[in-house]
């Protein structure tokens, strides 16, 4: 029996380490979905057949569904949220409050099944709780078979109808979905408006609706001989559909939700990319939009090779970018985004909707928890992405030497302002739309940026596809993050996520007194000051009066290593690595060999890459 039970154990202690080294247990779907959509009334009738594994260690006694339209009723949570913040969402605001009977939207369970067996379930706003008729055991694959009903609100946010561009639908978040259990259990998020958290899994959806209309969605188009609309090939006929609907059938695997969009005014234009991925331009002709939306395939062609070098290969066979919703939002292999925009401002919402395709849909972080972990990043990869494209004179604009400065003036505004909320807030339950929007984009990005600045360029480079190569499809956490970056450059990293992320501690350091040193005043004593209270390793950049730069790199004694270097960073400068400044001390002094009279400047933070909230005393220029 002993010799059992150490066998058990081992496999125990293995199948942890298993866990550790490649990620986290993670549910599986696959969802089968007929919709009948009715544009005179604008509902449709839905079955779905959802085969759901269970790959936790638990047995499952209930589940949970999203209901998203019924968001869109007078006397929702999004509507009383948006009523009681300070700041609601213009778009927003009180407008479902005076949606009538006909402009609201809902979903009604008809039926639900599983395994053939009847279930019971209670509907609670935009979430439906479900008690099963047994347990779903651990590794069990069960059949939840559901029929339903919805009708689509008129476009209010993200999703509806007949949106300000008068497209007729954009349906995002339209179809009862299983919500998210994973190590930490139900993500049965009451829906406000803000962020997702969803399993992978692959979808088959087939939409029959009047022959009119033109969709664009995620996945491929099985049906292209059948349907034509502009996505068939240039030199397949296709006849005209008999009677007055038609069936689109789509298929995507390995994503973690399904868009789409219709209209009957859309049209199509295809494009191969340079790397063989299939991109659709799906769009209303017009003054405002033709002439731009023509533009862009070639536009968005170089940006996904940039993308595909910088942040990892794109992985799936397509990309829809569809006119649509209420500004710009990113779903698997596609995008909804209102189109009638300058040619700069479609290219800047294109680039990072898309670009959400690397830190959502195929890393794919709890975004409710970790907003900053998304947004952020796909701030970050947008700002450089744009840089790059501006360089090749694809949009107009001058090319940046730090294209992210808008994001640390956001945050630097908003945290001195004292308005800023900790990064570890839950993105439902900021106080203010502002310190979750700067937060989640502006301080995310800046989160990454300085950790660029930490590491140096080229470490940080590497480390980057390091991340996205060891957790794409895996779910991973702040904490994942930070060890990729911690084994890519040796240091210790866990202060930078405790402060920065956890706290709303504030950066400052300054040039103290600058004075004479050594037997004649052969050397200068510099000396530095952290005012704020969050520390971080410091470059003080000495600039000679012949016009030969030095970087003095202080690293943190807590970081345990420090930069080997940043020639991209610091061109033409040499590097000297000093003695560790110990954290809890707010001094810290150094002697460099050189006579005072013979230092032109001294800068801290010269990069501009460290969010130092005070840069009035971070030079010294000689008088």
């Amino acid at each position: 029996m002993k010799k059992v039970l150490f066998c058990w154990s081992l496999c125990a202690l293995f199948f942890v380490q298993l866990q550790a080294q490649y990620g986290y247990w993670q549910q599986a779907v696959d969802y089968t979905m007929d919709i009948d959509f009715n544009v005179k009334n604008n509902r449709f009738d839905g079955k779905q057949l959802l085969k759901y594994t269970n790959n936790s260690p638990d047995q499952l006694d209930r589940v949970f569904y999203h209901l998203y339209f019924n968001a869109f009723q007078p006397g929702s949570v999004m509507d009383e949220r948006n009523k009681v913040l300070t700041d609601s969402d213009s778009r927003v605001r009180n407008r479902i409050s005076g949606l009538n009977k006909k402009e609201m939207g809902y979903t009604k369970i008809k039926s639900l099944k599983m395994d053939g067996k009847d279930t019971e379930y209670f509907e609670n706003g935009t979430i439906l709780e479900v008690i099963l008729p047994r347990s779903i055991e651990p590794g069990e694959t069960v059949t939840l078979d559901m029929e339903f009903e919805s009708q689509v609100p008129l476009q209010i946010r993200r999703s509806g109808r007949d949106n300000a561009e008068g497209v007729r639908y954009s349906m995002s978040q339209w179809y009862p979905k299983i919500c998210e259990y994973d190590y930490m259990g139900w993500h049965p998020n009451p829906y406000i408006g803000r962020e997702f958290h969803s399993p992978w899994g692959n979808f088959t959806v087939n939409i029959t609706i009047d022959k009119s209309y033109v969709l664009g969605a995620t996945g491929v188009l099985q049906n292209y001989n059948e349907v034509g609309k502009g996505y068939q090939p240039v030199d397949l006929q296709v006849a005209e559909p008999k009677g007055k609907t038609i069936t689109w059938k789509y298929k995507a695997d390995n994503v973690i939700d399904f868009v789409w969009a219709a209209d009957p005014d859309f049209k199509v234009i295809q494009k191969r990319a340079h790397d063989g991925t299939r991109m659709y331009f799906v769009y209303q002709p017009g003054d405002r939009t033709t002439e731009n939306w023509t533009k862009l395939p070639q536009i968005m062609d170089e940006a996904l090779r940039f993308m595909n070098k910088r942040y990892g290969k794109y992985p799936y066979p397509q990309y829809s970018f569809i006119q649509g919703g209420d500004g710009g939002m990113e779903y698997p292999m596609a995008t909804l985004i209102t189109g009638e925009r300058s040619l700069g401002s479609l290219v800047g919402v294109s680039v990072h909707e898309w670009m959400h395709s690397w830190y959502q849909f195929m890393l794919a972080t709890n975004e409710a928890l970790y907003p900053w972990m998304d947004e952020g990043f796909t701030t970050f990869g947008t700002n450089e992405t744009m840089n790059y494209l501006r360089s090749k004179k694809l949009i107009p604009g001058e090319v940046s030497d730090h294209e992210h400065a808008r994001s640390y003036l956001g945050y630097g505004n908003l945290a001195k302002a004292n308005q800023d909320e900790a990064l570890s807030t839950h993105s439902d339950h900021y106080i203010t739309n502002a310190a979750y929007g700067i937060g989640s984009y502006s301080k995310g990005n800046v989160f990454l940026n300085q950790m660029e600045y930490i590491l140096g360029e080229e470490v940080f480079a590497e480390a980057l596809l390091d991340y996205f190569e060891t957790w794409k499809f895996k779910h991973p956490t702040p904490y994942d993050f930070i060890r990729v970056m911690e084994k890519n450059s040796g240091m210790v990293l866990d202060w930078y996520q405790e402060y920065f992320v956890n706290t709303t501690k504030q950066i400052d350091y300054g040039i103290g007194k600058v004075e004479k040193a050594g037997l004649m005043g052969g050397k200068t004593k510099i000396n530095i000051e952290r005012i704020g209270q969050m520390p971080m390793p410091i470059d003080v950049l000495v600039t000679m009066d012949d016009g030969t730069t030095t970087v003095y790199h202080i690293p943190l004694d807590i970081m345990r290593g420090a930069k080997k270097g940043d020639p991209a960073l610091y061109k033409n400068a040499s590097f000297t690595v000093l003695e560790d400044w110990d954290w809890v001390n707010p001094n810290y002094s150094f002697e460099i060999k050189t006579k005072m009279r013979n230092i032109e400047k001294i800068e801290i933070n010269a990069s501009k890459k460290m969010a130092d909230l005070n840069t009035e005393n971070d030079q010294y220029v000689k008088s």
